[in-house]
């Protein structure tokens, strides 16, 4: 495999880097109402310069860039330390999501708002019973008419109470295979049958949410691909938000190592510093082995994805391998720095100022968000290397 650039990726690159550091706006605020605020301005800054959903064919609002170009743009942004846009699951699920399966009325109604972050979106797949087992939900859609009345409740909705539309699905056939009654719908989040509470975090933040829908109703023309085709329209959101953590995560990975290293280097201990200590320098080498083996297997699954056409089962190995480094690297930097440090939201420094207690503390729900490790593993195990299903 050759992983060296092209001249014309390398200039793609280069205009990425260009446009990022003369545009670059600075760092976030601290609270959650004021960080979605100032992903929605950036998010719209980088719509209005063609750089949101570069990789969304331009019939729909995209650059029409390839998967090489999507990856470059990530990984230079993540790099630059900019903020991530705020509609992050409408452009990386939501908006490919319909591209693949919408309606042409669902392209030219959805596609432009997830662009300019206008509408957020957000993922109503968990429950509180089939979060593992995504085929087991009970979530319940009857039909009245031309619309659909949903009741039911989803569970770990990152940004819900930011939403306008959420990726839904439901059990509209009870009496059909588990995989086969299932419909995908996009729920309005803004009416009275949708209750949103915040699932308040070890950190003290309130990303993620539970959602409780009372006899919430969804229009016919709010289905996704066919009604009972749900299954298959949500495992393409599932891989697509796989596939789309990949390079970025490198990019973050390599800024957190380098982090770390500049902790190791001013932190003393035995006698020198942590960077100097054998044990130290072992396990900061072997984090760094990790990453550089997540880098290649994220150009392995790009490759397949560029053969395919459509993003599989490889991105799972991404998402598991990110989600062991970065909790071993906060893990690390807790040993070397001790939990001494008051906690913080963020802060420039490295060193007793609270931002790797708080890394440390947020880390823990890496291996449950975007899908467990143990699923993960399941997944990479039944689908990629072909062994025998354990169940």
């Amino acid at each position: 495999m050759d992983l060296s650039l092209t001249p014309q990726e390398e200039s793609f690159r280069d205009e990425v880097r260009t446009w990022l550091d003369e545009n670059h706006p600075g760092p976030e605020p601290e609270g959650l109402d004021e960080i979605v605020a100032f992903r929605t301005d950036w998010q719209r800054k980088m719509h209005d310069a063609g750089w949101a959903g570069i990789s969304w064919p331009k019939e729909y609002g995209g650059r029409g860039a390839t998967m090489i170009e999507q990856a470059i743009f990530v990984m230079e942004a993540t790099r630059a330390e900019t903020p991530p846009p705020a509609n992050v699951l409408g452009l990386a699920m939501g908006g490919p999501v319909v591209i693949a399966h919408g309606t042409e009325e669902q392209k030219k109604r959805y596609l432009e708002p997830i662009l300019t972050a206008e509408e957020i979106w957000c993922q109503g797949f968990s429950e509180p019973e089939s979060g593992s087992d995504l085929a087991s939900l009970k979530t319940k859609a009857v039909k009245d008419g031309d619309e659909w009345v949903v009741t039911g409740q989803k569970v770990w909705t990152t940004f819900a109470q930011y939403a306008k539309w959420c990726m839904l699905v439901a059990r509209t056939d009870s009496d059909a295979p588990k995989h086969q009654g299932l419909t995908y719908f996009l729920l309005d989040m803004e009416q009275e049958g949708v209750q949103v509470r915040p699932l308040v975090q070890i950190t003290g933040e309130g990303e993620f949410n539970e959602i409780f829908l009372d006899e919430a109703r969804i229009p016919e023309s709010n289905v996704v691909g066919e009604v009972g085709s749900g299954w298959g329209v949500a495992i393409t959101t599932l891989m697509n938000e796989r596939a789309g953590l990949a390079f970025g995560a490198i990019a973050q990975i390599r800024n957190t190592i380098n982090r770390l290293l500049q902790l190791a280097a001013e932190v003393r201990t035995n006698g020198g510093t942590a960077a100097e200590d054998s044990y130290y320098r072992q396990r900061l080498a072997q984090l760094h082995i990790e990453a550089e083996t997540m880098r290649l297997n994220a150009y392995r699954g790009l490759t397949k994805t560029m053969e395919s056409g459509t993003p599989g089962p490889e991105g799972s190995l991404g998402k598991w391998q990110w989600a062991d480094i970065h909790q071993g690297v906060t893990e690390l930097a807790m040993e070397i720095e001790g939990a001494y440090s008051p906690l913080t939201r963020k802060s420039e420094h490295a060193v007793a100022d609270g931002q790797w207690q708080y890394a440390f503390l947020r880390s823990r729900a890496n291996s449950i968000e975007g899908g467990t490790t143990d699923i993960l593993k399941n997944i990479i195990a039944e689908r990629v290397l072909g062994l025998p299903r354990l169940r």
